[in-house]
């Protein structure tokens, strides 16, 4: 009878500590995986951020243009541009200035 009541708790708590060891196991294997993921969106960040103020500034854009287009690159008047909008088939051709205006 000693022996049973010695046995039970000791078998308890071999049971409770797998449980236990097992659902740490996996909660550790999900915090690894949101850490990754998370860790590889950073790195995609950084390198959009750095690439987007890089290249978008006005002064990389005349050196892009210098060295790749030469003289096929051309300054357009604003008001020359146009805005098409089509319809149900029906073709609208309209200022960019009068849009924004």
């Amino acid at each position: 009878m000693k022996k049973l009541f010695f046995f039970i708790p000791v078998f308890f708590l071999i049971i409770s500590t797998t449980v236990t060891k097992n659902t740490t196991k996996q909660l550790d294997k999900k915090i690894f995986e949101v850490k990754e993921n998370l860790r590889v969106l950073q790195e995609k960040h950084e390198l959009v951020m750095l690439e987007y103020n890089y290249l978008t500034s006005p002064k990389k854009l005349m050196q892009y243009q210098k060295k790749y287009f030469d003289n096929e690159l051309l300054e357009a008047d604003i008001e020359s541009l146009n805005w098409i909008e089509t319809k149900n088939k029906e073709t609208n051709v309209k200022k960019i200035l009068s849009i924004n205006e």
